[in-house]
């Protein structure tokens, strides 16, 4: 690979790693609360089976898209699934008061069985999982082709930015979990941001998949031009930037002291992956 090549997949592999980061985060906390209720010995099995699965459900739909990732019909549902993703959390976030929903969801983990909580933790990775690989991916298409044979419908190289950003996000919920759990917490607006990233990736695989030579919609080259990826690479940076500096860091109050209290032990039971 020549520089100039090298340097724009290692651009998309830092970006991944970055979202992979803040929403391997949330989902580690999103876990950590479903397993709470658990004694401790349980709650790592629990965290531990829920991981394992992770990996084999994340390594498994990953060699299974690499064949099917040129076929357009599935570009189009991973960009309608990314974009309700987005869509459905800044709504939520917005617009709906789901405070009571999530007491509710909280309430009703209290009182499961070991291994219907490990089945819930089960279903949570393989939407995680989605998430993530299918945000990989379309960050990953429209990356040059390179020398590498190809693995499925998928050039070698895409392929090994898909498959490192999601050992990162994997590495990222068993160990680093504390730290973006920690980082989300002072700086919300990161979530919201992500999620905005994420809706904004959703349409960039729309924009690939419009332009599938079945489909022709647009030229076949457009999500290959200069403009369209400097327009694309900007939009995602200023999201990224303004999720950082129009987020007010949270101050330290009587409230949130207690809160903080509440987070250690979540930010400890995230530790457990």
């Amino acid at each position: 690979m020549d520089i100039g090549l090298l340097l724009e997949y290692a651009w998309v592999l830092l970006v991944l790693i970055g979202l992979e980061g803040v929403l391997a985060a949330d989902n580690a906390l999103v876990m950590a609360i479903m397993v709470k209720h658990l004694d401790p010995k349980k709650r790592k099995k629990a965290l531990f089976y829920g991981l394992g699965g992770a990996f084999v459900f994340r390594f498994g739909s990953l060699f299974i898209i690499s064949f099917l990732v040129d076929i357009w019909q599935v570009q189009a549902i991973g960009a309608i699934y990314l974009l309700f993703l987005s869509l459905n959390h800044l709504v939520k976030k917005f617009f709906l008061n789901d405070r009571k929903e999530s007491k509710k969801e909280k309430n009703s983990q209290q009182g499961a069985g070991f291994w219907t909580t490990v089945l819930k933790v089960e279903l949570a990775d393989i939407a995680f999982a989605v998430d993530s690989i299918l945000a990989a991916v379309a960050l990953a298409l429209t990356l040059p082709n390179t020398n590498l044979p190809r693995i499925g419908g998928m050039d070698g190289g895409q392929f090994l930015v898909i498959l490192t950003g999601g050992i990162v996000g994997l590495i990222i919920m068993r160990f680093a979990a504390n730290y973006f759990v920690r980082l989300l917490h002072r700086k919300p607006g990161l979530e919201t941001a992500a999620f905005a990233i994420v809706g904004w990736v959703g349409v960039k695989l729309a924009v690939y998949t419009l332009a599938h030579p079945n489909l022709g919609i647009l030229a076949e080259d457009f999500p290959k031009e200069t403009a369209w990826k400097i327009t694309f690479w900007g939009v995602l940076v200023a999201i990224a930037l303004g999720g950082w500096f129009l987020s007010s860091e949270r101050k330290e109050t009587e409230r949130e002291d207690e809160n903080e209290d509440t987070l250690e032990e979540e930010n400890d039971e995230a530790n457990d992956f």
